[in-house]
């Protein structure tokens, strides 16, 4: 057979049987019993398809919400999923993209505060979750496996906070048992800035 030919049929078999392969592996995980999120949080329920554009994720004045920016501000938008930020002498404004609550039971609206501020949390599951699931270790520390990522921002609400994740597929959606997630890096950032008192409302 001709080199040229040999080639062609060898890339062909190559290419065929690494496709298998690679349906193989996505059946296995589908079938497998594994969660596709961490086993410490649902997984997001289902969405709809939804026309997004770029209206959906825009900068906000912090004027219709906030009195003044003592200490700060955070707003979070649960429609948009977003969080943004404002400093003290309104030099700084961010605007990051956060996950949500996973339903309307789960979310909480209203006006809040940093009390505390924690590089490298550790979680615990609520006494409601351990209900829920008794299966769940009753703490975890920080690492790789936290649910709280890389810091947390703790509210005056008890239970509640504003938090990183390891798992970055949970961004932009409803994956949360009621606290607002971040990128690791963007919460690292936001961390930096905020101060304890910095005044936090959820809309």
């Amino acid at each position: 057979m001709p080199r040229k030919s040999f080639d062609t049929l060898g890339r062909r078999q190559f290419l065929a049987g690494s496709a298998a392969l690679i349906s193989t592996s996505a059946l296995a995980q589908n079938t497998d019993g594994q969660p596709a999120y961490d086993p410490l949080r649902p997984p997001p329920e289902p969405e709809p398809p939804v026309q997004r554009n770029i209206s959906a994720f825009r900068a906000k004045s912090w004027q219709p919400y906030f009195d003044n920016l003592r200490r700060g501000a955070i707003l979070v938008d649960i429609d948009s999923r977003a969080l943004h930020y404002w400093s003290e002498d309104q030099t700084i404004y961010r605007l990051f993209p956060s996950s949500v609550p996973l339903s309307e039971d789960l979310t909480r609206r209203g006006r809040t505060k940093v009390t505390r501020k924690v590089e490298g949390p550790g979680w615990a599951p609520t006494p409601n979750m351990r209900k829920r699931n008794p299966e769940w270790p009753a703490y975890i520390p920080p690492g790789p496996d936290n649910p709280l990522g890389t810091h947390a921002l703790y509210l005056s609400w008890k239970y509640y906070r504003i938090h990183g994740t390891h798992d970055t597929r949970k961004i932009g959606r409803k994956s949360s048992n009621g606290c607002i997630g971040l990128y690791n890096e963007h919460v690292a950032e936001l961390f930096d800035l905020v101060k304890v008192g910095t005044q936090v409302l959820l809309i």
